[in-house]
This record gives structure tokens, C-alpha cells and sequence, in this order.
């Protein structure tokens, strides 16, 4: 199979075109959220994704940051007199739908 500048492929049952839909900005912004914590790499790389300045990114991917997590730490004395931390974190928990076959 041989690509063609022209957006198509010789395959040995004729020309297939080859599609190109660049993503819609949430699905850029959802992306970037998804690999990094940073607002200004989220915002840079929504905007490569899109093709877009990050001027025009920048408020989108700000409305849509999603909201701090809170992480509570709690310490308490062991009987040998030394102090040890805990770390509690509430995560969201993801149910799976239940489907019924038959």
C-alpha cells in the first residue's frame, strides 16, 4: 500500500481516502488533563493538538480545570514514642455498568 500526498491510499481494492479530523477543544483540553497536572504545558498542549494560539486555549482549559484535591494527614504517637504519618485520600470510584445478557 502506497500513500499518496493527495490524502489517499492504492490499496489492491482502489483508492481509500484517508480522513482527517483534528480534535474538538474538549477533547484537546481532556487530552492535556490527562497527561499532565500543569495548566501552562495543559494549555500548550491542547493548543499544538488544535493548531490554535494558546491566547485562544488558554481561558477554555482554565474553565475546565478540574478542582484541587483536598489530602487530610493525620499523625499519631506508636508505643515506642516516635511519630507516623498517614495519608488519607478520598478517590472518586469508578462503577462499571452492570449489563444483562441473555
Amino acid at each position: 500500500m502506497n500513500s499518496t500526498p493527495s490524502g489517499f491510499w492504492k490499496t489492491k481494492y482502489g483508492p481509500r481516502r484517508v480522513r482527517h479530523d483534528p480534535p474538538t477543544l474538549a477533547e484537546a483540553i481532556a487530552a492535556a488533563q490527562g497527561m499532565t497536572d500543569d495548566v501552562q504545558a495543559q494549555v500548550e498542549f491542547a493548543a499544538s493538538l488544535m493548531g490554535l494560539p494558546a491566547a485562544d486555549v488558554r481561558p477554555e482549559v482554565l474553565k475546565a480545570a478540574s478542582p484541587r484535591r483536598t489530602t487530610n494527614t493525620i499523625a499519631f504517637a506508636t508505643r515506642a514514642g516516635t511519630q507516623r504519618a498517614v495519608v488519607v485520600e478520598r478517590r472518586p470510584i469508578r462503577r462499571s455498568v452492570a449489563r444483562s445478557f441473555g
